[in-house]
């Protein structure tokens, strides 16, 4: 399947992959910053955004969807941006096609993904829809933050509400939200079922990898993130406490600078100055 993508900026390629709902503008936090200095590529996976398909598949379809827009742009290495399900391929395509992968960067996410997620109550799902809406018409409005946000099941993926955050839900996550189809819903509920686990593996990864979690995230536990960063060979992580795990969200500035010094620092290793 030929993937929906967002192509910026030129340089050493870097492929920024969405998480669950998602899309390739909920990579903009990402896409903005970095394509200044290098090509980033946001494609919509497979039954995701613009790449939509009324067929049922499989999680590891989307491998091959990736290697095939890689090959498409003539790209034979890239560095890889995973955020959430999103950081799991980027794992899954280290593992199966290291020679195309110089590094992985590693965003709320971990290779055996482990969640804390409290009962969902009816408020909490009545108070979502109230402010999904209401944030449309008056992104990052106090008043919604308030009185409906803050006791949504925003409160979940947020520990920091601020007017910014909002304004991305509003932009980028309402619309991926609706965006996500029910061949993508039945694709993660089928993988999660089987219970993955790639922490056996992840030695064969030798090349750099970041991991970055939030220290409240209660989807993919700062936990599992931390536990996966222990089991790569060659890691830098960073837990930042009062964040979950729309962190890049809430804390853009900060983690971008981190990402930004990271990549100065394994310049080399990276292969960030080659054509690719």
């Amino acid at each position: 399947m030929r993937l929906h993508c967002e192509i910026r900026g030129s340089g050493f390629p870097i492929l920024c992959l969405h998480g669950h709902p998602g899309s390739a503008k909920t990579m903009s936090v990402f896409t903005e910053s970095l394509s200044d200095r290098y090509q980033t590529l946001a494609p919509d996976l497979r039954g995701y955004g613009h790449s939509r398909t009324r067929l049922p598949f499989d999680l590891e379809d989307s491998l091959t969807d990736l290697v095939e827009l890689l090959d498409t742009q003539g790209i034979e290495r890239c560095l890889v941006l995973g955020w959430s399900l999103g950081g799991i391929l980027a794992i899954e395509l280290a593992l199966r096609h290291p020679d195309r992968v110089t590094g992985l960067i590693l965003i709320a996410t971990a290779a055996r993904p482990v969640g804390a997620h409290p009962p969902v109550t009816w408020p909490e799902l009545i108070n979502t829809g109230l402010a999904s809406v209401l944030n449309l018409l008056t992104p990052g409005n106090p008043w919604i933050i308030r009185e409906l946000g803050e006791r949504s099941l925003y409160r979940y993926l947020l520990r920091q509400h601020t007017p910014e955050a909002y304004r991305r839900l509003a932009k980028e996550g309402f619309w991926a939200y609706l965006g996500t189809s029910s061949q993508a819903n039945r694709a993660l509920n089928q993988a999660l079922t089987r219970r993955y686990n790639r922490l056996p593996d992840l030695g064969a990864i030798a090349v750099p990898c970041l991991v970055l979690c939030g220290a409240k995230d209660c989807h993919i536990t700062a936990q599992a993130s931390l536990e996966t960063a222990a089991h790569l060979p060659v890691a830098d992580s960073y837990c930042y406490p009062n964040t979950a795990h729309l962190l890049p969200w809430e804390i853009p500035g900060q983690m971008l600078q981190d990402i930004d010094h990271w990549l100065e620092q394994h310049a080399q290793a990276l292969d960030l100055k080659s054509k690719a």
